[in-house]
This record gives C-alpha cells, sequence and structure tokens, in this order.
C-alpha cells in the first residue's frame, strides 16, 4: 500500500515540479518584463530549487563520448552484449582512426566491472568507467530496475547475482582468454563466491579479482548500515519494507525493496549535509555561480536516481552478508543454475591475485571489511591491499582521490598478472619518419628499454606481497 501512495503523491507533485521549472526560466530570462523585478533572482532560485525537489529523476545515462588516451580523442560507443532478465553486460567499444593508438588499445587488459545493486544505477561508476577506459577494455553489469522487470521472468535471488557474474566471466574468457574483475561495495561478496564456485570446479579463473569498499566481513567495524541490519530481524525486514509494484509498471505484482525507502535511508545518514547543500545551491543560483550550480545538479541527478530491488535478492543479502555472516562462516551454499546447492570455499582461489581497496573515513563499508578477504582467499599468494587516506566510500571509486590515489596503483596492479603478447610493443608499426643518422639511433635504444622495463618497479607502490612474485607465473597460466 505504501508504495501506491508514494506514486499518487509523486503524481500529484510532477505537475507542480514542471510549472516550477517553468517560473524559474521566466524570472531568470532577461528579455521577458519578470526578470526586471527587484527580486527576480532570488524567486527564480527558489522555484529551481522547488523543481528539484519534486521532480522525478529517471535512470541518467552514463554519456562517455570520448576519453583522451596519450593525446588522442579516441571515441566510445556504449553497446549491450549479454541481455539478462535482470541485468545487461554493457560494453565501451573504444575506436580511433589514429594506427598507433589504435594496436595499443587492443593489446590492453580486459576488465569487468560489477556495479553495485543497491539502490543507485551502475551510472554511479561513471567516472570509474571513463578513468578505466583510458588504459583498458571495459565491460560492466548494468542492473535493471526490477518494477520493470514483468513477473514472467521470475524472482531473482542472490544465488542468481552469483550466477549472473560466473556467466559474464565466461563470456569474456571465451572472447578473450581471461579477464580482470573489479567490484565496488556490494558485489565484493557474490564476486567472491563466484570466482570460488568457478575454482572449486576447477574451472579457469580471472587474472586479478579486486574488492573495493566492500562488507566481506560485516561485523568488522560495524557501521550504521550494519548496526541496522542487525537490530533488525530478518521477518521485520520482510514485513515492512517489501511491497509490491503498482499496477502502472512493467513488473506489476512483484514484491520488492523500493527505490525510494533505499533513497530515503541514504538522505537520513547525513540529513543536514544534504540540506546544507541545497542551500548552498540556492545561494550559488542567486550569485550566478554556474559552476557550482552544474556540479549539485549533476551530483543530485545521479544520487536522486534509484531503483528497485526483487525483495528476495534483497532479504538473501541481508541475511547471508549482514546478520548470518555466511561467506566468512564457511556455511553458505549457492544454488547452481541446475538446482544445485555448492559451498563457497574462497580457500580453493589459487590462481587469481587478489587486491582490497579501502578508504580511510568510509562510513558505510567500515575499516577492515574488505581486508578480511586475505584471511578467507588463503589459497592465494600474489595478494595486495590499499588503504586510502582522507577517502569516504565514494572516495575510493570516484573523484580526485580515485584517480590520484587508486586507479594508478589499481592499473599496475592489473599490468602486473596480465600476460605479455608473444610480440611486445616494440614491434608494433610506427609512423613513417626521414632516416636518423646511426648515432642518434643508438642513443634512443637505452631509453626505449628503460621505458619497457618497470616491472619490479611496478611492485612496490600497490602494496606488500604475502610472497616473493614471479613473473613468469602469470604469462605461463595464460
Amino acid at each position: 500500500m505504501l508504495y501506491q501512495i508514494y506514486e499518487t503523491q509523486r503524481s500529484i507533485m510532477e505537475p507542480f515540479a514542471d510549472l516550477a521549472e517553468v517560473a524559474a526560466k521566466l524570472y531568470n530570462n532577461p528579455a521577458l518584463p519578470l526578470a526586471q523585478f527587484p527580486l527576480a533572482q532570488r524567486v527564480s532560485a527558489a522555484y529551481d530549487l522547488m523543481h528539484r525537489l519534486g521532480k522525478d529523476y529517471e535512470k541518467p545515462e552514463f554519456g562517455i563520448r570520448t576519453v583522451n588516451v596519450d593525446g588522442v580523442d579516441v571515441a566510445i560507443h556504449e553497446r549491450i552484449e549479454v541481455n539478462k532478465p535482470f541485468c545487461e553486460l554493457r560494453r565501451f567499444k573504444r575506436f580511433s582512426d589514429d594506427t598507433h593508438t589504435l594496436a595499443k588499445l587492443k593489446g590492453q587488459p580486459v576488465v569487468l566491472l560489477v556495479a553495485p545493486l543497491s539502490g543507485h544505477y551502475s551510472t554511479l561508476l561513471r567516472d570509474t568507467v571513463r578513468t578505466m577506459l583510458k588504459d583498458h577494455k571495459v565491460y560492466i553489469t548494468d542492473w535493471k530496475n526490477a518494477r520493470l522487470v514483468p513477473l514472467s521472468e521470475g524472482t531473482f535471488h542472490l544465488d542468481d547475482y552469483v550466477n549472473y557474474v560466473q556467466d559474464f566471466i565466461r563470456y569474456l574468457q571465451k572472447g578473450y582468454g581471461n579477464c580482470h574483475v573489479i567490484s565496488v561495495c556490494q558485489p565484493t561478496v557474490p564476486v567472491m563466491a563466484a570466482i570460488s564456485l568457478m575454482a572449486s570446479r576447477g574451472e579457469t579463473t580471472p587474472l586479478t579479482m579486486t574488492m573495493m569498499g566492500g562488507p566481506i566481513d560485516a561485523r568488522k567495524s560495524p557501521t550504521a548500515v550494519n548496526d541496522l541490519a542487525v537490530e533488525r530481524s530478518h521477518s521485520w525486514f520482510e514485513n515492512n519494507v517489501i511491497f509490491r509494484v503498482p499496477d502502472k509498471f512493467p513488473g506489476a505484482g512483484r514484491r520488492v525493496y523500493p527505490g525510494f525507502l533505499q533513497h530515503a535511508g541514504f538522505i537520513a545518514m547525513n540529513p543536514d549535509r544534504h540540506a546544507s547543500s541545497h542551500y548552498d545551491y540556492f545561494q550559488d543560483l542567486i550569485k550566478g555561480d554556474g559552476s557550482s550550480t552544474d556540479s549539485h545538479r549533476k551530483f543530485y541527478d545521479e544520487y536522486n536516481a534509484v531503483l528497485d530491488m526483487d525483495a528476495d535478492y534483497y532479504l538473501d543479502t541481508i541475511e547471508t552478508v549482514f546478520q548470518e555472516f555466511k561467506l566468512v562462516n564457511g556455511t553458505w551454499d549457492v544454488k547452481n543454475p541446475q538446482g544445485q546447492p555448492e559451498r563457497v570455499k574462497p580457500a580453493d582461489i589459487k590462481n587469481t591475485a587478489l587486491l582490497t581497496v579501502e578508504g580511510e573515513l568510509d562510513d558505510i563499508t567500515g575499516k577492515g571489511q574488505s581486508k578480511a578477504a586475505h584471511n578467507l582467499c588463503s589459497g592465494i599468494v600474489k595478494q595486495h591491499h590499499i588503504e586510502v587516506l582522507g577517502a569516504g566510500h565514494y572516495g575510493i571509486f570516484s573523484g580526485r582521490r580515485w584517480r590520484e590515489k587508486v586507479y594508478p596503483k589499481l592499473t599496475e596492479f592489473i599490468l602486473m598478472y596480465q600476460p605479455k603478447p608473444a610480440a611486445e610493443t616494440a614491434a608494433l608499426p610506427r609512423p613513417a619518419t626521414a632516416p636518423a643518422p646511426a648515432k642518434k639511433a643508438v642513443a634512443r635504444r637505452p631509453a626505449a628499454a628503460k621505458k619497457a622495463a618497470p616491472a619490479k618497479a611496478i611492485v612496490a607502490p600497490v602494496a606488500k606481497p604475502a610472497a616473493p612474485r614471479k613473473r613468469a607465473q602469470p604469462a605461463k597460466k595464460a
């Protein structure tokens, strides 16, 4: 019933939000009489804020059209590679007419970026994708809004999430031989389960797996999110936060955890900060500070866009990850597509390098929760860890700290275990140039060799491996 009440209220507010948008423009257009009133700018700002507080936020687009690779603008074509009932595997295909750049792009590592299914759309990782496209072939899990999935597609459980991840990994392995997997926040747990099950069956596992700010062991440094899950029983969540989708949507009748409840929870964690942010936006509108107002709009266009999660998946996650801690207790059984349960054993992973990333000030996934993966994956020798000083939860995968502190070490980690092609980049065709004197050619060789040799220098900034690393192992495995 709550969902129907919310949708009715939103439908009533929608025309008023649209009128507020029109009024804001009327008072802000210098060519119109209303803009000549003494308080016109302030009135326009008030209407604009009213519009943004009352409007409905749809799923944003990634909007990545080009990326700069060594001074060359590379075109990006976004397309769906695999379409499943509750998720799309989305690829960001790169194109360039510069032959040397194109040859470089073809030899770069393949990365599966597993986005969280925890209320926001995968576009929350837009900055992550844009940054990684400079040096990687990027695929991302784009989870669908459950209210748009018809009941005929069945339900979606945490086990299905794990099976989806395995299917995506196999898809990339079939096309490229192997891949690297990066999970951000919520998916660290199902990703570890997926790779563990593949290892237990004797399947080829990814070259590397990166766990960023995820609740591997939610008992460590518990946050407000963890406390809520522990304080309430499983039945409380089922009886109080699960509702059916109204008739107006394709998924009518589906039991979901509504996105608007998740959004309310996000706001309730830091209400003063959000109130201050909206007041600053109002003041910036009055001052005509276009840069600050654009930044505010971009952030809240993403932050306010939320999706519904299938009830079974949501309740499974609460029970498995936050209440019974099945992964760390070794009691988690996942049903495969044939319906047979398989025990998750992270210790079975042997041939996949592990990197964990944590933010010092993370108030969603407490310090130590991601790092707990190292003890679980006792069979992995190649283990690395990064703690980002001064970073909160979003800072480890978005923003300046992500780009300057995390990404350089992450890409070095990936390259450390990426097999080298038989013909190195030295064999790639170069643009034709006039013949150089013999003396000059000799002088250029040491520089080229020096540039191609930083393998050992890469190791130290990333982390401290648990045992000496042999560079021949990854290449031999591939």
